[in-house]
């Protein structure tokens, strides 16, 4: 091979590796997300995004759901491109259809850098409650090492919000998809973050009771009150990614 030949062909191959390059947010492939396995399906896993729609979802104490959250590259997206105060305009969070007493949980989410957001449990939705987090524990959805709440015990990503804080933390930067899993059965909850046991405690008995006395949820006298309630995705404001969510009632 002359040396012009091989001059040319070795600036192509660098032409073409540089070119595909992404950027963390972009290199992360869903387009065979949302699918459950046979022996999934066999166990009672169920969808609760299938990738290509909404259904099943609506805004919290509304009939439909805001124009923010879209479906994009089969993810759940909540588009933060147009924010007021702490959350977006046309967002607001949202909730399932169905309630859920005894039940496992598992989803992947993904945050921009500076991100927050959450996933709600035993949400109940009614008009007298303003926000979902006015009943509903959150397992919080946070960049790390962007966002100022991450100075704050129990506010860091995986932390049961302003309750307990992890036991190790395994969370992945901004823009790495985050692996969670939540098992409520008879008042116990077991939360686990990347394939980890983070948070482990009982709901509902004199020391869960006196958790939330000490947490900034004490004057909220339907805060983790309910025992079967609804799954909800917290618009916080901030662009975030949710895939592969689906659950199984124990």
């Amino acid at each position: 091979m002359s040396t012009l030949i091989y001059t040319l062909l070795a600036a192509t191959l660098v032409a073409g590796c540089t070119s595909s390059k992404t950027t963390p947010m972009e290199n992360n492939d869903s387009t065979n997300a949302n699918v459950l396995t046979a022996e999934e399906k066999a166990a009672g896993w169920q969808l609760l995004f299938d990738g290509s729609t909404t259904h099943g979802w609506h805004t919290y104490n509304k009939n439909t759901i805001g124009k923010a959250w879209k479906v994009e590259n089969g993810t759940l997206r909540l588009d933060a491109a147009s924010k007021k105060d702490w959350q977006t305009t046309e967002g607001g969070d949202i909730v399932t259809e169905n309630e859920y007493d005894n039940f496992e949980l598992a989803l992947e989410w993904k945050l921009e850098p500076k991100g927050n957001s959450g996933i709600m449990f035993y949400v109940k939705e009614d008009a007298q409650y303003p926000y979902t987090w006015h009943t509903g524990p959150e397992i919080q959805v946070l960049d790390n090492a962007g966002h100022a709440d991450a100075k704050i015990d129990k506010h860091r990503a995986g932390d049961l919000y302003d309750l307990i804080s992890v036991s190790k933390e395994t969370v992945k930067p901004a823009g790495e998809w985050n692996a969670v899993r939540i098992v409520a059965k008879d008042g116990k909850l077991d939360c686990y973050l990347n394939g980890e046991h983070v948070i482990n405690t009982t709901l509902w008995n004199d020391e869960w009771k006196k958790l939330v006395a000490g947490s900034k949820f004490k004057d909220m006298p339907g805060f983790a009150q309910f025992k079967k309630g609804k799954i909800a995705l917290q618009d916080h404001g901030d662009n975030v990614w949710f895939r592969n969510i689906k659950i199984k009632q124990l």
